[in-house]
């Protein structure tokens, strides 16, 4: 069911489709002219407007512009005695959803609306699973640490810059580049992640640059590579410090030309793409025993991020140990557990040298283990 805001001078036009699209369970609101109908649209948030082009007082195309003006959640089908094609094409081009003429055929339009109601279904709930994508990669802490990255971060995600950021593992360098990405002018295009640790050096340049069709035994279709994927978006090379010398030089020609060669191609490809590396590893001591470029360390640490340990801000733990307990609840069905104060000073007393994946850890397993009020015996015990 919709909630569905009908505009349209004729009465019969709009008695009859009231009485239709009630039938098929919508709820239904009726305005004569455009200026009662956008009046309408700030009281209420109507899933679908259908609105005449041809009216007193404001054309429907006019209607439209401040429909959108209004909101943007909502779909519009444009209806009309006088259709031609370029005013379905105007239609089109301002936002509306669909055009129909006059007289309505209305399975027509039954079949719009209901392909409208499910864009729109699809919309709310992207946006929701975009929300619960990025509350899972918030960045936790308000130390003067965190506090610092987070000024770095809004001072360099509106940039192009590339950016180095450096850490030990289990730090939180993705979550680090995730914000750099979705607080960039890059956000709407893709994040794409390459983990250069995982993938081993044989494969590492047609998983980042793709290939053509037979370049190698197993290609047996052409693939196109992490920098293709990630045009106009952020491409994220984690622990570059583990890719091979070759793989570096080709990284290097990609950042210095803005172009990639496929595997067994010999066509320049051009690519607009943000890089955002991470390592682990000390790649100025890489450089010195020649298995790091120097060059692509200058090309890649326009600016450096450096994320703390988490035994360099154990402020944060009270946070962390919140939010987690909170996640990790949620994630299996549980009411959320309290933790108590002596608890916390356990837990920053812990060498955490996995930092914040082994913290994390250590929460699910105090959740599962513990008492309904996670306490201090709790940590000794079981963390």
């Amino acid at each position: 069911m919709a909630l569905i805001l009908v505009i349209d001078d004729e009465r019969s036009i709009r008695n009859t489709l009231k009485e239709v699209l009630e039938y098929e369970n919508h709820q239904i609101d009726l305005a004569e002219d455009g200026v009662i109908g956008l009046a309408m649209m700030q009281e209420n948030h109507y899933e679908i407007v259908l609105c005449d082009i041809k009216m007193p007082k404001m054309d429907g195309l006019e209607v439209l512009e401040k429909i959108f003006q209004i909101t943007t959640d909502v779909q519009v089908i444009m209806i009309s005695g006088h259709g031609t094609v370029d005013a379905a094409v105007e239609a089109i081009k301002k936002g509306a959803y669909d055009f129909i003429e006059k007289p309505l055929d209305l399975n027509r339009l039954l079949i719009a609306i209901r392909n409208a109601t499910d864009k729109t279904c699809l919309i709310s709930e992207t946006r929701t699973l975009k929300k619960k994508v990025a509350r899972s990669y918030q960045m936790i802490g308000e130390s003067p640490p965190m506090t610092k990255i987070r000024e770095m971060i809004d001072r360099v995600a509106p940039t192009d810059a590339r950016v180095l950021i450096t850490g030990s593992n289990g730090t939180g360098k993705e979550l680090v580049a995730r914000q750099l990405h979705e607080q960039s002018n890059r956000t709407g295009g893709l994040f794409v992640e390459v983990n250069c640790a995982a993938i081993p050096s044989e494969l590492i340049e047609s998983e980042l640059f793709g290939h053509e069709k037979g370049s190698f035994t197993s290609a047996i279709k052409q693939r196109k590579g992490k920098f293709e994927l990630a045009d106009k978006g952020t491409l994220f090379l984690d622990e570059i410090g583990d890719m091979s010398l070759s793989a570096q030089a080709k990284v290097l020609r990609a950042l210095q030309e803005s172009r990639i060669t496929r595997v067994g191609g010999d066509k320049d490809i051009t690519v607009d793409v943000r890089v955002i590396a991470a390592t682990n590893k000390n790649l100025k001591q890489e450089i010195g025993e020649n298995r790091f470029r120097e060059d692509l360390y200058h090309r890649l640490g326009v600016i450096i991020i450096q994320v703390p340990s988490l035994k360099d801000r154990t402020g944060d733990i009270p946070l962390l140990a919140n939010h987690f307990i909170d996640q990790v609840c949620s994630e299996m069905g549980m009411p959320p557990k309290q933790i108590d104060e002596e608890a916390l000073e356990e837990l920053k007393k812990l060498p955490w040298t996995g930092n914040i994946r082994e913290f994390r850890n250590v929460i699910e397993r105090l959740i599962i283990l513990g008492g309904p009020v996670i306490s201090g015996e709790d940590v000794r015990v079981f963390a």
